[in-house]
């Protein structure tokens, strides 16, 4: 058996020490390849988590588009009250002047008829701005909706950001590892590579 100073162990022996290195360099290998799944399954994550956000943005901007389809119908609704406003104002007139004309005498049917089409002028002016009112509470139930889901998303960026820390995390760990397991395996190549040459020169005739 070689003593401390004599050249190493031949190939085809095994020493403890060769053993413990084998396994170090086994474990060092079996954790780099875990820390990469680790790494892999935090992207994984964020990705869904980003996935959802932009699908609920998607929303949001439909949302926005119906809210404001909405309050585009609930003023057209509202720009037509005037002109039934000014047809009311000449029936009016129209039963103020034929009022005069009959002097005191009994109302006849033009004047009635004058007169229910001011109420039914005034009930279409009444559904107008009801139905005005309505429409603008869908836009604000849908612009409600959207700030609701807008936090939604937040939380979501947020968690999709932290998943992004971790992988980005296992991902570093990962390289050291495998930087400081590159450099020892080529250290200890190198270092069985010089004994081998020396032996081989020292057996050439």
């Amino acid at each position: 058996m070689a003593a401390g100073g004599g050249p190493p162990p031949s190939s085809g022996v095994t020493t403890p020490f060769m053993h413990r290195q084998s396994r170090w360099l086994g474990q060092g290998y079996a954790d780099i390849t875990k820390l990469r799944e680790l790494a892999a399954k935090h992207d994984r994550t964020a990705g869904r988590m980003n996935q959802r956000a932009s699908r609920i943005n998607t929303k949001i901007e439909k949302l926005r588009h119906q809210a404001t389809i909405l309050r585009e119908k609930g003023q057209r609704v509202l720009a037509e009250i005037p002109e039934i406003e000014q047809q009311m104002k000449q029936h009016e007139r129209d039963i103020e002047a034929g009022t005069n004309q009959a002097g005191g005498a009994q109302v006849g049917s033009d004047i009635t008829s004058l007169h229910y089409r001011v109420r039914k002028l005034q009930q279409k002016v009444v559904d107008k701005q009801q139905k005005a009112r309505t429409l603008e509470h869908r836009a604000a139930m849908k612009n409600q909706k959207t700030a609701e889901l807008k936090v939604k998303v937040d939380r979501y960026l947020e968690s999709a950001r932290l998943e992004e820390q971790e992988a980005a995390a296992y991902r570093q760990r990962a390289d050291r590892l495998q930087m400081i397991t590159e450099t020892d395996v080529a250290s200890n190549l190198k270092a069985n590579a010089a004994p081998r040459a020396a032996d081989d020169g020292s057996r050439t005739p």
